[in-house]
Formats: C-alpha cells, structure tokens, sequence
C-alpha cells in the first residue's frame, strides 16, 4: 500500500468513529517526530504494539480485502500464562461495505467480536478438526450476547449493531460488512498479531508499504523500524 493511501485511510477512519462518539486516546494523534522526541516514555505502547493498524494483507487491493484497526490496550503473555495481571486486549475496527477480512482461526486468544455501529456484520464460520484444519462438515457452537448457538459448517452468522459474539480457539472465521462500513469492537485475551494469527490461505497479515509520501501516524509495524 502506498503511505499516501495509508493517510487517508486513518483520517477517514477517525472520521467515521467520531461520528459514533467513538474517541481514541491521546497517544493515537502523536505525530512520528513526537514519538520519537518520547521514546522513553512510550515503552508500554510500544511493546504492547497499541495504535493504528491497517492492512491489505499483502494483496494490495485494500478495498476489497483489508482491515483498518486500532489496538487501545493490550495485555502481557507472561500475565495470561500466569493467570493473573492484565489478561485482555482491546481494539476497534472498521470493516467496509463487503470488504473482506479473510478466513482465519487463532490459537490462544477467545475474543468477543461486538457490532458497535453501522451496517450489519457478517461472519462466515467453520470448526477446527483435531489437527487445527478448517472442518467442513463440523458443526460450530458459538456463544452470541449469553446464549449458545450451534451453526452448521459455513454458516453466515449476521450481527446487527449491539450484537455480538464470543469467538474461541479453532474458530474459523472471515468477516466483512453487510450493506455498509461497520465499527467493530474487539474484546479479548492478550492479543499477538505477530504469531498467534492461522490464515486458511497463504497471505500475511501486514501490508507492504511504499513510501510515496511521509506517514501521519505511526502504524504498529511501523515501530520497529522508526522507533528503535
């Protein structure tokens, strides 16, 4: 993706929160130079990789298959692992009318995926087998707002605003918004974009970017090159 496009997409995207009454924190508007001139102060951030985060999943056709998200919060391994501490993680994203964020599963973290405004979200989903492969004849149960459902194999599962869904390890699934862009809330276990995302297709999850112009903001796979 081109920085330039990279731009647009966050100013539109804090845009399309504030319009929900969505507000960032603070550390989100720093501009690169100031992170820099704080190095030392922003240790947490850094490390927790909280900020912005959009991908194409290294297709380049962001419009059609992509994500944009912010992280807010976002616990320690070491903290789950030992049962105690900050355990959880939180983001927000945006996904476009039809826009397609591909079929995955995680192996630790369980999230609740919330519709917090806007179109409808849909969900495609399928089991794991023991192995971790995608299931297709495997029944899925899910847990919606409190109350278990059972989806068969491929089911679509639509989430209205306000409606949500606990997701679990081995839980295949892809998303996209239905009849328009959709704000979404992701509440979870310690989050780890690094290691503990299983695409069913070969695909990365960050984008490649081309530097055509300077960034705006620092994305999370930003940090490592700008910030060390």
């Amino acid at each position: 993706m081109k920085r330039s496009r990279i731009n647009e997409i966050l100013l539109e995207a804090d845009s399309f929160m504030q319009s929900f009454g969505f507000r960032l924190p603070p550390f989100a508007y720093m501009s690169p130079e100031e992170m820099k001139q704080r190095r030392g102060e922003l240790n947490a951030i850094v490390d927790a990789r909280l900020g912005w985060d959009i991908t194409d999943y290294g297709e380049g056709r962001f419009d059609e298959m992509g994500l944009f998200l912010f992280t807010a919060r976002n616990g320690s391994l070491a903290d789950l692992q030992g049962g105690g501490g900050m355990c959880y993680a939180e983001k927000i994203m945006i996904s476009r009318r039809d826009q397609l964020s591909p079929m995955h599963r995680h192996i630790v973290k369980t999230e609740d995926i919330i519709n917090r405004g806007g179109a409808k979200l849909a969900i495609k989903m399928y089991e794991s087998d023991g192995d971790g492969n995608l299931d297709e004849s495997a029944a899925v149960p899910v847990v919606c707002d409190g109350i278990p459902r059972t989806l068969s194999a491929g089911d679509t599962l639509v989430l209205e605003p306000g409606e949500s869904v606990t997701l679990r390890p081995g839980n295949w699934h892809a998303f996209w918004g239905e009849g328009g862009d959709v704000l979404i809330g992701e509440v979870s276990t310690v989050n780890d974009d690094m290691t503990d995302n299983i695409f069913f297709e070969p695909i990365g999850r960050f984008s490649d970017i081309e530097e055509d112009t300077d960034p705006v903001h620092l994305l999370v796979s930003d940090y490592e090159r700008w910030l060390a």
